[in-house]
């Protein structure tokens, strides 16, 4: 034991420049390691990655990394081949031929972690050689897999047939948030019903977490405003419910000369790109966007988030205000809450498909804006 946990912190120091590890961070690379199934839950900056990075760069083979978008992908990729660490993906921006020789590689034993989204993996698993030695399957993102999450894709609800396809492979389930429902949901959706849970703390203390019941309008833009003025220079999310806001906000905060952009899934994959790479990069202060922006983003300095309308769960929002100060800095949140917000997002939920724990879910979420009593611990409860 005390030799894998000296060989773990070598790759650590060799590869990534760490002295140490976050908190739960080996334990969880240890369990895999020794050939394990688990469901690891680890706040957004609490290191997830790291728990099947180091995995990967210490077993003989290649691990499989199941992603749901593929801007991270490439993120991820660029950035372990900068840092030394032999690394690819597969995925529908790659020619075919790119593809299969990506896939050579993995087959010679040239490539220590693969990306792939769930449906390649899904259509291309049971063409691979058995020759290939595949050491791991990581799922990130997985709530994406449970009907109970608040970001089910039905892409991912085919994944049990990975254990079948792999059975004396371990499958390690990530994801940043996951009430105790969705948890139980995972196991059951990915056939490891012994997989061990890891729950880490999830409370951030550096972020701070305010409410605004009932402003709209024009009083609504005029605190956006200040609020972007109290952090100048500093970059943010706006979080909005709809394509439409999202341009319509960012349009008005460009009138007002604040460094704007909308983001959503109806834009150009040419446009995302640019969007979200100019913000990585610092040299956009503000992104305007749905919930299609943000997932697994690699940027540790966000020093704030805006919520223009309220989220419509607790998981959700915990997660995209967990994208503000992941590096440790003061971060701070705001979220504008109405009446009208609840009746939109109520009518959602009840055409959900899953009304009764979509309705409940909105019915917390709704108690957390409207709470007297300290917003954190509810939060974390």
């Amino acid at each position: 034991m005390q030799d894998l946990e000296h060989k773990a912190l070598a790759v650590l120091r060799k590869f990534y420049g760490y002295d140490s590890f976050y908190p739960m961070q080996y334990e969880v690379i240890e369990h895999v390691v020794r050939g394990n199934d688990a469901v690891v839950l680890m706040p957004t900056g609490g290191g997830k990655s790291l728990c099947y990075q180091i995995p990967a760069l210490l077993m003989p083979g290649c691990s499989i990394i199941v992603s749901p978008l593929l801007a991270l992908m490439k993120d991820q990729v660029d950035a372990l081949i900068a840092n030394g660490v032999p690394a690819a993906a597969i995925n529908s921006q790659q020619s075919e031929l790119q593809n299969r020789d990506v896939l050579e590689n993995v087959f010679k034993q040239n490539i220590k972690l693969l990306y792939i989204s769930p449906e390649r993996l899904l259509a291309e698993m049971d063409m691979w050689s058995q020759d290939m030695l595949i050491n791991m399957i990581a799922i990130d993102e997985a709530h994406c897999i449970s009907h109970w999450g608040h970001d089910f894709r039905p892409e991912y609800s085919q994944l049990s047939l990975v254990k079948e396809r792999f059975p004396g492979v371990p499958i390690l389930a990530l994801t940043a948030t996951a009430d105790r429902l969705t948890r139980i949901d995972i196991k059951e959706q990915l056939n490891i019903p012994d997989a061990k849970i890891f729950l880490n703390s999830f409370d951030r203390p550096n972020i701070s977490l305010n409410v605004v019941n009932g402003l709209s309008g024009r009083a609504k833009l005029k605190r956006i405003v200040n609020f972007i003025e109290k952090h100048q220079g500093q970059s943010g999310i706006i979080y909005c419910l709809s394509r439409k806001n999202t341009e319509s906000l960012a349009d008005s905060l460009q009138g007002l000369g604040i460094d704007a952009q909308a983001f959503h899934a109806g834009m150009s994959t040419t446009d995302k790109l640019r969007v979200q790479q100019d913000f990585i990069n610092d040299d956009l202060q503000v992104i305007c966007a749905t919930i299609a922006f943000g997932m697994g983003i690699d940027k540790s300095n966000v020093r704030w988030i805006i919520h223009n309308n309220m989220p419509k769960n607790i998981e959700s929002y915990y997660q995209e205000i967990g994208r503000a100060g992941r590096d440790g800095m003061k971060a701070d949140t705001l979220m504008f809450y109405s009446f009208g917000d609840v009746k939109t997002l109520m009518s959602f939920a009840h055409n959900s498909g899953q009304a009764m724990i979509n309705v409940e879910k909105l019915n917390r979420m709704q108690q957390y804006a409207e709470a007297t009593v300290c917003r954190r611990r509810i939060l974390l409860n």
